[in-house]
């Protein structure tokens, strides 16, 4: 596991937490938490992968079909494309949105993204 991806696991791990609470009560919020979780585990191919097998068993939970369908494309993908860097920031990851396209980093998310992308003993400017 990288530097990165061992830094901002805690991150993702606290997303993916509040999803399971929310999703018997409020399914719609708990996929936000795990869009993300997504978007913090993105630059590691193995939180990344994990984002959208967290998101195809919601799907399954919530009969979602389509969003099945696409988190199984995105399984691949995510797979055999982010350690080439071929990712856009900012994807949520759901189905409804293109797998090319970027999307703004809300700002807590962004201040996550870069004290794990900066480490310790470095600057967090």
């Amino acid at each position: 596991m990288s530097n990165y991806a061992k830094r901002i696991s805690p991150a993702v791990t606290r997303e993916r937490e509040h999803a399971a609470l929310l999703e018997p009560t409020d399914p719609q919020a708990a996929f936000g938490h795990l869009e993300r979780a997504h978007v913090l585990g993105q630059e590691s191919t193995w939180l990344h992968v994990r984002a959208h097998l967290a998101m195809l068993g919601w799907a399954f939970r919530q009969r979602a079909p389509r969003e099945a369908g696409g988190q199984i494309l995105r399984i691949v993908g995510a797979s055999t494309k982010t350690a080439m860097g071929l990712v856009p920031a900012g994807n949520t990851g759901g189905a409804n949105i293109s797998p090319f396209r970027r999307l703004p980093i809300p700002n807590d998310l962004q201040r996550e993204i870069t004290l794990a992308r900066s480490g310790p003993g470095r600057s967090k400017a």
